[in-house]
């Protein structure tokens, strides 16, 4: 398989995120509190948008997975469905469903911070776009991503500590898809606050172990840590952090980092998810290997990963709906990772 975007790869995501993005159940209300009886809603009455994909965030980023598909491969077979579909779920009064749900106080932290990430970047993809009908879409979803910013710029300055496991409390990759949004925005004090947040939470780290991934990762914490880094900091510092962080990935230590996990059952969600860890590790490699000098040693070991963690990961896209509903997205970042 292809180890780079390729339209037949596109049309074959697309075709599978049309099958669940309005595929209501099965549903997993992720994060949903219930205050009373009142509370106990459909996916459908509670978020006029993102009700399908099993889950809420599942669903935004795979709406993210359209609209880059849409702007890379314009003549997509599926174009004009997913063109329909943006038409008629991203308007002014669906996105306000949307945010009534975040009106609550019982939603203070619901998707944090992985959902409030994957908006901002559904709102960074659609501000790329340059058509008339991109525009459109991305006025009308900007009301909920400017609540996410808000939202974050509540709760960084009082997140003393990181997210360091690699599920969705993870902080370093929210914060990538936070400053893309911010980049596609022009919001530089935005981006200056996550980068702030990530200096302070990270700066400081040395020797990580990796002790991973463990049963259920679906990001790699030593990985994505790095391209955060990588991201926040000028090369020459980033090259020496990377060197205290990781001292002997140039010898491939820590040889997990560089070896694809085990997937014992595709049909368990929690296991399905390191497919995805291996699809988030290429990406995450792809990402330091731009900020490493032509002679660095650690380049080919980390060509050598992505090779191996994609071949892994690519042909079980769509095994069983336990990862059908989200690995396709994972894949899009793995192989597009502009």
């Amino acid at each position: 398989m292809s180890q780079t975007l390729t339209a037949e790869l596109a049309a074959r995501f697309a075709e599978i995120a049309l099958g669940h993005l309005t595929r209501e159940y099965p549903h997993k209300q992720f994060d949903h509190v219930l205050t009373g009886p009142q509370d106990i809603k459909s996916p459908r009455e509670l978020h006029p948008i993102f009700f399908g994909s099993f889950d809420w965030h599942s669903c935004v980023h795979g709406y993210w997975l359209l609209a880059r598909l849409y702007r890379r491969f314009p003549q997509l077979p599926q174009a004009a469905a997913v063109r329909a579909l943006l038409d008629g779920q991203l308007t002014a009064e669906r996105v306000a469903g949307e945010l009534e749900y975040l009106e609550q106080p019982a939603t203070r932290g619901f998707e944090r911070p992985y959902g409030w990430a994957w908006v901002l970047a559904l709102q960074a993809e659609l501000l790329r776009h340059e058509s008339a009908e991109g525009r459109r879409w991305a006025a009308a979803l900007a009301p909920l991503a400017r609540e996410f910013v808000r939202r974050f710029e509540a709760y960084l300055p009082l997140a003393t500590y990181p997210g360091r496991a690699g599920v969705h409390s993870n902080t370093a990759f929210a914060l990538l898809l936070a400053r893309e949004y911010a980049v596609a925005a022009r919001n530089s004090g935005f981006a200056g606050l996550c980068a702030d947040a990530a200096l302070r939470w990270y700066r400081g780290d040395r020797g990580c172990p990796a002790w991973e991934p463990s049963q259920d990762e679906f990001l790699s914490p030593a990985l994505t840590e790095a391209a955060l880094m990588a991201d926040v900091m000028p090369n020459e510092d980033f090259a020496a952090w990377l060197a205290a962080f990781l001292p002997q990935a140039a010898r491939g230590e820590p040889a997990t980092l560089f070896s694809p996990a085990t997937v014992s059952d595709r049909t368990d969600g929690k296991i399905a998810h390191l497919d995805g860890l291996h699809l988030s590790r290429a990406w995450c490699w792809r990402r330091i290997l731009a900020d490493l000098p032509a002679s660095d040693p650690l380049r080919a070991r980390a060509q050598a990963a992505i090779d191996a963690h994609l071949t892994s990961a690519l042909g079980h896209v769509a095994d069983d709906y336990a990862g059908e509903h989200w690995l396709a997205t994972f894949a899009v970042l793995a192989l597009d990772p502009e």
